[in-house]
């Protein structure tokens, strides 16, 4: 049986805007749709490591949350979803001007979603891959 498409572009958006740490990341979501979600953010001094480099733990936040909300915008109605595995390649330094996830639900299951996810650094206008996840995302059946 196939679940019914759901729009939750509204309690996406909602629980989009109660995480304090895409609000501090300053991430915006871009592009919303049934399966796929795109998030932004720009360079900020604050969020790089040692060398410079937007930090990898920010970088796979936002890839986590993308994920996570590309799963969510599939998930049967009033479930939420909650990360159980995720896997990183940290392609190339994370250094530009913006920054953005493009992330797509690979197949959505009864208990578990699998998600990608692709990050890429912005310069000049020019997007170069800069990291990849491919993640594993619990659905959370309402309390009750």
């Amino acid at each position: 049986m196939k679940l019914p498409v759901i729009d939750k572009s509204e309690i996406i958006r909602e629980s989009f805007a109660r995480q304090g740490l895409m609000g501090t990341i300053g991430a915006e979501i871009s592009s919303l749709e049934h399966g796929r979600i795109e998030i932004r953010f720009g360079f900020q001094p604050g969020l790089t490591q040692q060398n410079g480099f937007v930090h990898a733990g920010v970088i796979t936040s936002v890839m986590d949350s993308g994920c996570g909300y590309a799963a969510l915008s599939v998930s049967p109605e009033n479930y939420d979803v909650l990360s159980v595995e995720f896997k990183v390649n940290l392609l190339a330094p994370a250094a530009g001007e913006s920054f953005v996830v493009r992330a797509e639900v690979k197949r959505a299951g009864r208990t578990l979603t699998v998600s990608s996810a692709d990050a890429f650094a912005i310069s000049g206008g020019e997007e170069k891959l800069i990291a990849t996840m491919l993640a594993t995302m619990f659905n959370l059946p309402p309390k009750g």
